[in-house]
C-alpha cells in the first residue's frame, strides 16, 4: 500500500471510532437520565435529581470523626466537588449529631454563598478567584447513610435554616433501604 492509501484508511478508521463513540456517549446520557427520571418518580420528586449530594460519617473507634460529601451531577460522580468535613462539636461516635453538624455546615455555606452574589439569579462566581462557589448550588436530592434518625437529623438542620425545599433521604446499608422524612417504613428499591 502507498502512504496515501494508508492515510485515508486511517482517517475512515478514525471517523467510524468517533462515530461509534459519540453513539456509545449518547446512549450512556439517555440511560443516566432515564435513571435519573426513574429515581424521582420512585421519590415523588419534583424534578429529575440532576446533583446528588450523599453524605456519611467516619471514625476511628469513636474518635477522629469526619463526614464526607460526594457529588454526582447528571449520574456521573463530580470529584472536584467531593468535600470532607471535621467534625468539632460532636464528641464520641454519634452518627446522628454529627449528620446534623455537617448538613448544617454545608447548608449554612449555600445560604452565605447565596447572600453574597449580587441578587436573585445571578450567578455564583466567587469575585476573587473568578471560580464558581463551592457551595453555591443546591442538590436536587440530599442522600445520608442511615436509616430513619440519620434522616430526620438532616432534616431538622435544614429546617433550622429555614431550607424546606431539598428532598432528603437515607440509605440503609442493610437492605439499601431508602428512608424518607416522617415515613414509618423504607421504600425498597
Amino acid at each position: 500500500l502507498d502512504k496515501r492509501a494508508i492515510v485515508e484508511t486511517v482517517g475512515r478508521n478514525a471517523a467510524e471510532a468517533l462515530v461509534q463513540h459519540k453513539t456509545r456517549r449518547a446512549s450512556d446520557l439517555s440511560t443516566r437520565n432515564r435513571a435519573l427520571e426513574e429515581l424521582q418518580v420512585a421519590l415523588d420528586l419534583p424534578a429529575p435529581p440532576l446533583r446528588i449530594e450523599c453524605y456519611d460519617i467516619s471514625h476511628t473507634q469513636g474518635t477522629q470523626v469526619v463526614g464526607s460529601m460526594v457529588v454526582f451531577e447528571d449520574g456521573l460522580p463530580r470529584k472536584s466537588e467531593y468535600r470532607r468535613f471535621v467534625i468539632r462539636t460532636v464528641e464520641g461516635s454519634n452518627d446522628v449529631a454529627s449528620i446534623a453538624e455537617v448538613i448544617t455546615r454545608r447548608f449554612r455555606r449555600l445560604l452565605e454563598d447565596r447572600a453574597a452574589s449580587s441578587g436573585e439569579g445571578a450567578v455564583l462566581i466567587d469575585a476573587t478567584t473568578g471560580a464558581a462557589r463551592a457551595f453555591a448550588y443546591a442538590p436536587g436530592l440530599v442522600v445520608v447513610d442511615g436509616g430513619a434518625p440519620q434522616v430526620a437529623a438532616a432534616q431538622a438542620a435544614m429546617s433550622a435554616l429555614g431550607i424546606s425545599d431539598i428532598p432528603i433521604v437515607g440509605l440503609a446499608k442493610r437492605l439499601e433501604e431508602v428512608w424518607l422524612p416522617g415515613e414509618e417504613f423504607p421504600l425498597i428499591l
